[in-house]
């Protein structure tokens, strides 16, 4: 093949093998190519996962290529720490391990395959680390030294087989303590000569790799169109916070990941320059490959903020990236190695970044608010956390559990706010779920830890919000609406503050207003709750705005066929229309989820302020053949 055929380019190279195979294989061949299929496996997908491509795997041994050294490194540390798990699960005479050496060379590309010094390299590294470790070239060093959270120990220069020149060897320390320092490098300085030579070197590197270079961890994401934005862009800097992915292969550990999202979009959301959507909307993604493009357009937003979670024992690992969309690359990134006790101090340094990285100046005060939480007991917020999670699921069972946790966290700190407002919330549903024998009690219990919560904490807007909407129930509408409009005024971003003061206004007969709420309600969580879209149909049918109303009646059954709440009110806007027809089938409907379904019981929950109003709907609904 003539020269001028071959395909050169810069890469960064992965090889890895198993120490000892031969004598695993003479041992037990069988069990020994089970377990390095399987290792195998968890390689390949590691690699793939940062970003680069397995190019072969003879044997034992594993050749990958990255187009970025920090991906090739990056992927090396989470071949070991998820080997280094499997490997504590097998006898000590089974335990597989491998070495893994990194370079950055020039190699050819024929088809599929690599040749070429930065190959060889790679291998010879390989051969230099520890079994279950890691040892890098000087030419990834010098990409790396202070990119990722490792600490290193210079070998010294190595003579290795096939290659001319001493190559200079570190071997990557993963220890967190480590983290920052370099240890035996003593290497005397460049030379004139030398220094011309590194200079020249970068230069080459900059034409060769372009963008590549500097694009070091992360490749470019598709941009995002402002033309295809489901919604108008923001005045203000806009961000959704993405559910940061549980890495730590126990679905229980979720409640963990998905409180740090929370946490981290409350934090977001205490800040007024800040546009933030809500938790309701972007855990819609959970467990989905999304691309960063979609999710801005689909929300209508500037940036994403997208991360993981990996949590063993008392220790915890979180990344984070933070996304322009409508750029196309990464503004900040990243990882976090932590005991569990420093998890409140993690969320507030990643909030502040953020907000750094998106060039927004806290004005005084703010910042205190911002990163203010309701506990610094690690243990009553855990127990929270896994409280929230089982709320979440809304049926009796969990609901109980869900009050259970929070109660257990009120035990170990009597001055959780936030819990006080889960217990409240418990209560509530309680009777929504009809599991109360003593309705009236439940919903003062309900009342008195909301305001509890308050009591506690006057900034908590959740419980301000849900107090308001208590107070409406109690058709106390004016402390209801007063209630509400301190949520909203607390925090500009919070869309359930929104839904329930659009709740308390409309019950009070300001149905406009109330539409106007629940439209910003829709805009903070572009992909809406069920209840807030029936809710909308309420406020547009007591307006007298009928067809809009069974537009959201109709997007909440979309979302939600068994709506009891979204067929009922859409029975009662075709009643009010004279569509007789289309009411008697959405009645039908009622009966069907609720074969005992009452009128008179539906009066007695309607909290309208005048009673002819709550007759019009009563009359509408017996139109429609409901008794």
């Amino acid at each position: 093949m003539a020269t001028q055929d071959f395909k050169r380019r810069l890469t960064a190279i992965l090889s890895a093998d198993v120490k000892g195979y031969s004598r695993l294989m003479g041992e037990d061949d069988e069990a020994t190519v089970r377990t390095i299929t399987a290792y195998r496996k968890v390689i390949t997908e590691v690699v793939q996962k940062h970003r680069g491509r397995v190019v072969d795997s003879p044997g034992d041994n594993i050749l990958a290529e990255f187009a970025s050294v920090i991906d090739a490194v990056s992927s090396a540390v989470e071949i070991q720490e998820e080997l280094r798990v499997r490997n504590s699960e097998l006898p000590e005479e089974r335990k597989m391990e491998f070495r893994i050496g990194v370079n950055l060379g020039d190699v050819i590309h024929e088809e599929d395959r690599i040749y070429g010094d930065g190959v060889n390299v790679a291998a010879r590294v390989e051969g230099l680390a520890d079994p279950g470790g890691i040892c890098v070239s000087g030419t990834v060093f010098d990409q790396i030294e202070s990119k990722l959270p490792l600490g290193y120990e210079f070998l010294g220069e190595q003579s290795v087989k096939n290659i001319s020149k001493p190559v200079r060897i570190y071997k990557a320390l993963m220890d967190p303590d480590a983290v920052g320092k370099v240890i035996g490098d003593l290497r005397a300085k460049p030379r004139r000569e030398q220094k011309i030579a590194l200079v020249v070197l970068t230069v080459l590197l900059l034409i060769v790799g372009g963008l590549l270079i500097w694009r070091t961890a992360f490749p470019p994401v598709q941009v995002a169109s402002v033309e295809k934005m489901a919604f108008p862009l923001p005045d203000r800097p806009s961000i959704a916070v993405l559910p940061f992915d549980n890495l730590s292969k126990d679905p229980e550990q979720d409640y963990f990941s998905d409180g740090l999202t929370e946490e981290i979009i409350t934090g977001l959301s205490n800040v007024p320059r800040l546009f933030v959507i809500s938790r309701n909307s972007t855990f819609t993604y959970k467990g989905k490959p999304v691309k960063v493009q979609q999710v801005a357009e689909d929300l209508g937003v500037r940036y994403v903020l997208e991360g993981s979670v990996r949590k063993t024992g008392n220790k915890v690992r979180i990344t984070a990236q933070l996304i322009d969309a409508l750029q196309g690359y990464h503004l900040w990134a990243e990882r976090y190695d932590r005991d569990l006790k420093d998890i409140f101090a993690v969320q507030d340094e990643i909030t502040k970044k953020i907000i750094t990285a998106m060039q927004v100046e806290l004005a005084e005060g703010e910042q205190a608010r911002g990163y203010a939480r309701s506990t610094e007991n690690l243990e009553a917020y855990l127990k929270f956390l896994q409280g929230r999670q089982y709320f979440q699921k809304g049926n009796k069972e969990n609901n109980l559990l869900a009050q259970q946790m929070a109660k257990k966290a009120i035990t170990l700190d009597p001055e959780y706010s936030a819990a006080y407002y889960l217990l409240a919330f418990t209560h509530y549903r309680e009777l929504l779920l009809g599991s109360t024998k003593t309705p009236k009690r439940t919903l003062i219990q309900s009342i008195k830890m909301a305001q509890k919560a308050i009591s506690l904490n006057d900034s908590l807007v959740d419980a301000h919000a849900f107090l308001g909407w208590l107070y409406t129930v109690r058709r106390q509408h004016e402390k209801g609406i007063a209630e509400a409009e301190r949520a909203s005024a607390l925090s500009a971003n919070s869309a359930d503050a929104y839904h329930f003061l659009g709740g308390t206004l409309n019950y009070a007969g300001r149905h406009e207003e109330a539409i106007q709420m629940f439209k910003k309600a829709i805009r903070f969580s572009p992909i809406p709750r069920t209840y807030t879209l029936y809710s909308l149909c309420i406020a547009c049918r007591d307006s007298g705005r009928y067809e809009k109303g069974i537009s959201a009646a109709k997007k909440a059954l979309d979302q939600d066929p068994d709506s009891i709440f979204a067929h009922t009110c859409l029975a009662s806007c075709y009643a009010l229309l004279g569509r007789d027809d289309e009411a008697q089938a959405e009645a039908a409907e009622v009966l069907r989820i609720d074969p005992k379904f009452s009128l008179i019981y539906l009066e007695k929950r309607m909290p309208y302020k005048d009673p002819a109003h709550t007759q019009l709907v009563i009359g509408s609904l017996r139109k429609a053949g409901l008794k």
